[in-house]
């Protein structure tokens, strides 16, 4: 049991964090501004940019395939890669990268919708979640009715990520209420221009959702991804790949966080003492860095396991259940060690905050990661005490 990184990762992390440092940080005051006034905190030009920057360091397609010009890194360097972007709240991702679902397109469908959202010329979004159906997926209400060779799709998604910006979406439908949830719905590819309209919804963080509205929009057979009634194990699979993901990112927000606490105490004079000399102070420090540490090794296990091809789903939800709850303590631990500075949007602290929250609700909530796991240990599928494998 090897708990140290090669050569070759340790490369790949000091590589991206002098990009996030040189980059990505000198940015974040702009970021700041731009939000407050309403603004995206960068634009797409600007993230395009920073994109193409990093690709001349090598880093584009962090975990696409080889054949379709990626690096093909892996889960665990993913998981890396994730924690050093989390140190900075700029908007930023690496691009050449698709939805994994994406990858069960056909030959023609590769064509029109993977290789151009490699590329960066298309933006998708994931759209399953429904007004009446968000973690209860065996509710969706989105309709598909066969109409010659079209389905015609009506019904309502929302907090749909990216779905004010993409020019195609991932839709999960009914297309057989007999057959109900697992083997009845169906994802289809559908882009803008066939009719369905985004709203936006406001947040108290920077996460900019959307309601998409689907009324009579007529989608060609050949835009069905995957297999006529397969779509929730399609919808499954991008839940499962992005759940620890969530943490990893979390993660590196939580260590720059810490260090910001660090920093402050030593310098923060009260009663003639720094606030660093306070067992109050020192047990929130010691508190904060003993979860993160927790946090990191069961999320950096959970895509350990899906480099070795086992099965992660358990420990997926171990590490959003955890990192989750993890993040929102250190957060609101730093923001007390800072006190009304913390409160302000001098510092950078409250746009966390915010951000924070959203973790423990996004993409399975706490109650669903808790029913998960109980789940898989009353029914046996885990045994306590035993190695998952």
């Amino acid at each position: 049991m090897d708990f140290s990184l090669t050569q070759e990762q340790k490369m790949v992390q000091r590589t991206i964090r002098e990009f996030v440092k040189n980059e990505l940080m000198p940015l974040e005051q702009q970021v700041l501004r731009n939000e407050r006034e309403g603004r995206p905190g960068i634009t797409s030009d600007e993230l395009k940019a920073l994109q193409l920057k990093a690709k001349e360091l090598g880093f584009w397609g962090i975990n696409t395939p080889e054949e379709y010009g990626g690096a093909n890194l892996g889960s665990l360097m993913s998981a890396i890669t994730w924690m050093e972007l989390g140190r900075t709240f700029v908007p930023f991702s690496f691009g050449g990268q698709a939805d994994n679902i994406l990858y069960y397109c056909n030959e023609e469908q590769k064509k029109k919708y993977l290789i151009p959202t490699i590329e960066g010329k298309r933006r998708s979004c994931f759209a399953l979640t429904e007004p009446g159906a968000g973690s209860d997926t065996s509710n969706i209400r989105m309709s598909a009715v066969k109409d010659g060779n079209e389905w015609v799709l009506n019904g309502e998604k929302i907090f749909i990520t990216n779905g004010n910006d993409a020019d195609f979406a991932m839709v999960f439908a009914v297309t057989d209420k007999e057959k109900g949830a697992h083997g009845g719905v169906t994802c289809f590819l559908v882009d803008r221009e066939m009719g369905w309209r985004s709203e936006r919804i406001p947040t108290m963080g920077e996460w900019d959702p959307a309601a998409l509205v689907f009324e009579d929009v007529r989608v060609p057979e050949e835009n069905i991804l995957g297999t006529l009634g397969g779509g929730l194990n399609l919808g499954f699979q991008w839940i499962g790949a992005a759940r620890w993901v969530i943490v990893a990112r979390a993660l590196g927000s939580a260590e720059r966080l810490l260090q910001m606490a660090i920093d402050h105490a030593k310098t923060r004079v009260t009663f003639g003492k720094p606030i660093a000399e306070r067992q109050a102070i020192q047990w929130m420090i010691a508190d904060s860095a003993v979860e993160i540490e927790a946090a990191k090794w069961i999320t950096l296990r959970a895509a350990w396991m899906l480099d070795q091809g086992l099965d992660n789903r358990h420990q997926a939800s171990m590490s959003k259940l955890y990192g989750a709850n993890m993040a929102n303590r250190v957060v609101d631990r730093v923001l007390q060690i800072h006190g009304g500075m913390g409160y302000t949007k001098e510092l950078p602290i409250e746009r966390w905050y915010r951000e924070m929250r959203l973790l423990r609700i996004f993409d399975g909530t706490d109650e669903i990661q808790r029913f998960i796991i109980a789940r898989n240990l009353l029914k046996g599928h885990v045994k306590v005490g035993e190695w998952m494998d």
